[in-house]
């Protein structure tokens, strides 16, 4: 009788991030990434390629609030290729998909990334502003009323977001590899044997998960806006928020890393319980064939 793989016994020194994309899963570790997409066909395709952030090549960039900053650039610029490739190879069947190599043009890039981030501003700074705006000139109140109002809105116009693109069919696609992504990682950080059946008994949210630095943005945009006097004028505060919006990243960034390092600790369960909730919405149950996908992908990414 043939023995059965032994379980790992040594604690995972990689730390793995990913991401779901479309038919696949991307996993990244400080070294490389790796992207697992299944065809048409049924046939997964992976493409592995070697990643060095740019914090690790340059002290400077690497330095604590600095590095948070770079991270979000490069977790964007990475995503967006990820997704690129992923649809391509989603659409196509047979060898010539395999050897097709998808690249996005930096000006391509540049241009899908500008019209992200003006949604992103109208929709998570300018309506809650306004919302704001509107309901002090209504009630008034304090500096800190305002920015409760407006950090409460943000979180109402992201839930109500999420509802409604779940709705969508590849959407819902697209939340159960996120599912996948979860499930196979925390498998992987249990020291146990990457099979599906050892995957599928863990918890499709992780606390490391984008949703959470969205909330922790969100919590301490609230703390940041105090600073901004309640009588300025509206766009002079939208410019203001906006410029902001890099130091509060940077700051959620180390606290994720912090609360990643001691992820049992009462205090990293407090602050990822919001996110947890939120990911009811962002995951949802993979099937046998999603978590094969997520497997290739961290099986190529750690290897």
């Amino acid at each position: 009788m043939a023995k059965k793989k032994k379980e790992r016994n040594a604690k995972p020194e990689l730390m793995i991030g990913g991401q779901a994309v479309i038919e696949g899963v991307l996993m990244r570790t400080n070294e490389k990434y790796a992207i697992a997409v299944r065809q048409p066909n049924g046939r997964i395709i992976v493409k592995k390629e070697k990643y060095v952030s740019s914090t690790k090549k340059n002290k400077i960039l690497g330095l604590p609030f600095i590095r948070g900053i770079i991270a979000l650039w490069e977790t964007l610029n990475l995503g967006y290729r990820a997704l690129s490739f992923s649809a391509n190879q989603s659409l196509m069947t047979g060898e010539k998909a395999k050897e097709k190599k998808e690249e996005i043009g930096a000006l391509e890039l540049g241009i899908t990334l500008a019209i992200s981030i003006i949604f992103a501003l109208a929709l998570f700074k300018f309506l809650p502003l306004l919302i704001a705006t509107i309901f002090k000139s209504k009630v008034g109140g304090s500096n800190f009323l305002f920015n409760l109002i407006d950090g409460l809105s943000k979180f109402l116009i992201l839930i109500l977001y999420l509802v409604a693109i779940s709705l969508m069919k590849d959407v819902k696609r697209l939340f159960q590899y996120h599912g996948a992504e979860h499930k196979t990682v925390h498998c992987y950080e249990a020291n146990k044997e990457l099979s599906v059946a050892n995957v599928k008994k863990y918890a499709k949210a992780h606390p490391r998960c984008g949703t959470t630095f969205i909330l922790l943005i969100i919590l301490l945009s609230i703390l940041f806006y105090l600073f901004i006097p309640l009588e300025t004028n509206f766009w002079l505060k939208m410019l203001i928020r906006t410029i902001f919006l890099l130091p509060v990243a940077a700051i959620a960034y180390e606290w994720i890393k912090l609360t990643g390092k001691h992820p049992h600790s009462l205090l990293s369960k407090i602050l990822a319980a919001p996110g947890i909730l939120v990911q009811r919405l962002t995951t949802r149950e993979p099937d046998a064939k999603q978590i094969e996908v997520a497997i290739k992908a961290l099986k190529a990414a750690v290897k």
